[in-house]
């Protein structure tokens, strides 16, 4: 049985992010080990979520994954913790598509038959409060609306109004967080600043969400909710089902550091149970790449904000250029594609692909069901993917021959994107290991 529970929201800016990371914190301070969990392909929020619980976030995408393996990540992930905090994405309906609730939290909700606390900018309502929580309850009856904390209350009275409103639609005002500007945090181009470039400010924020969620918010009835979820009796996922070990064990060298934050804590889990031992890198800071590297991985993150510093790294650059070139397998997604160009905003990256990057005014973001458009060190020509983009970034030319994908246009058509250049895979599209085990078994495979 795993205990747990939902932190959902009318809509984006609500403020899931500070009750969830601040309820993580909040109940850690009192010796309950919480596990963080994050609906969506986010990788921002899951950051400042490990901060908060003291262990990994991780993340919950029906649409990446597959509905069935929603309920064994969430037991996997859970394992040890007393209960599971999981944050929405967007409003509790907001999915893939207009037409159903395909990948929203309301979808990650019922696979979980978890109880769904909903925070509520409560600035500028009063009973008002009551119609909103209403509609949102009778909207999927198959959705368990529990309770209710209201964000930016503007006084104990205003607490008093929104708590009598919420009780005429039955529903427990579990928390009212007063407005305070100490809790923001910084965003950027592609949301809010990751926890790992936000530093000690980003441990400051915590602890006033921390101090907000545990001086205004009922504690104790949070985690009675999250123990009244039914017992789930799916199986925990387990990496070592999935893949199988190589001889060898290979030596795999993973960019981390500030500038590449965006991962799944299934990758590591998978690539380990395929029998790779793991070398975490930061390309800001060390000259070269492990010793005795058979791989590399470059995740996405924020390259473009520290072009500067990537291209002042001149013997990593040369380094990871030099392993590309002899035959080295390489794995890129989004900031990794960027860091293998020629010149990211000018700046010289490691030139490992005839390309350059540029920054753009224009958001690049959706699901993509994509086919590897070539043989690669991640799988044959023909595979199909699901994965997503989210990025302000122009690659050009956009694409080599081969590219590495294929998805279709509104008008059919095909789109290529990314690159595979010998054994270097690099595109946009972030993909997740768990919903495609065997691309990590191809690659620890090439490796070897």
């Amino acid at each position: 049985m795993t205990d747990r529970l939902v932190i959902a929201a009318p809509a984006s800016g609500s403020g899931k992010t500070t009750v969830a990371t601040g309820l993580l914190a909040a109940l850690r301070a009192r010796g309950t080990v919480a596990a963080p969990f994050k609906v969506g392909p986010d990788y921002i929020d899951p950051g400042y979520h490990t901060l908060a619980a003291g262990r990994a976030g991780r993340n919950l995408d029906p649409i990446l994954v597959g509905e069935h393996r929603i309920a064994p990540l969430l037991r996997h992930g859970a394992a040890g913790a007393d209960l599971a905090v999981i944050e929405g994405v967007m409003g509790m309906f907001d999915g893939r598509s207009v037409d159903s609730d395909l990948g929203s939290t309301a979808h990650v909700a019922k696979l979980l038959a978890a109880p769904v606390i909903l925070v509520v900018d409560a600035w500028g309502q009063a009973r008002s409060i009551a119609a909103v929580l209403h509609g949102f309850r009778g909207f999927d009856p198959d959705v368990r609306l529990a309770g209710v904390i209201a964000n930016r209350v503007g006084s104990p009275t205003h607490a008093r109004i929104l708590s009598r409103a919420c009780d005429q639609v039955g529903l427990p005002l579990l928390g009212a967080l007063p407005r305070t500007e100490l809790v923001e945090l910084p965003s950027r181009h592609l949301g809010l600043v990751t926890a790992a470039e936000h530093g000690p400010e980003a441990t400051a924020a915590i602890d006033a969400m921390t101090e907000l969620i545990s001086g205004h918010v009922d504690l104790d009835a949070i985690t009675r909710l999250a123990a009244a979820a039914p017992p789930l009796t799916a199986t925990p996922w387990n990496p070592a089902a999935e893949v199988t070990p190589v001889p060898g064990s290979p030596l795999i060298a993973v960019a981390g550091g500030p500038a590449f934050t965006f991962g799944y804590a299934e990758h590591l889990d998978l690539l380990t149970a395929a029998g790779a031992r793991i070398a975490v890198f930061d390309p800001l800071r060390d000259p070269g790449l492990p010793q005795g590297t058979a791989g590399v991985v470059l995740p996405g993150g924020f390259p473009e904000q520290h072009a500067e510093a990537l291209s002042a790294n001149t013997p990593l650059r040369h380094a990871i250029r030099d392993f590309a070139r002899a035959g080295g397998p390489l794995h890129a997604e989004c900031g990794g594609l960027l860091f293998l160009v020629r010149t990211l905003d000018g700046h010289p990256m490691c030139a490992v692909l005839d390309a350059d990057a540029k920054m753009t005014n224009r958001l690049t973001l959706g699901y993509r069901d994509a086919t590897a458009a070539a043989d690669s060190i991640l799988g044959p020509k023909g595979s199909p993917h699901t994965g997503h983009e989210f990025h302000r970034t122009t690659v050009h030319p956009s694409a080599s021959t081969p590219p590495a994908w294929h998805w279709p246009t509104p008008d059919g058509t095909p789109h290529p994107e990314g690159f595979v250049h010998g054994n270097v895979h690099a595109s946009y599209l972030h993909t997740h290991p768990a919903g495609n085990p065997r691309l990590i078994q191809q690659f620890v495979r090439a490796c070897c």
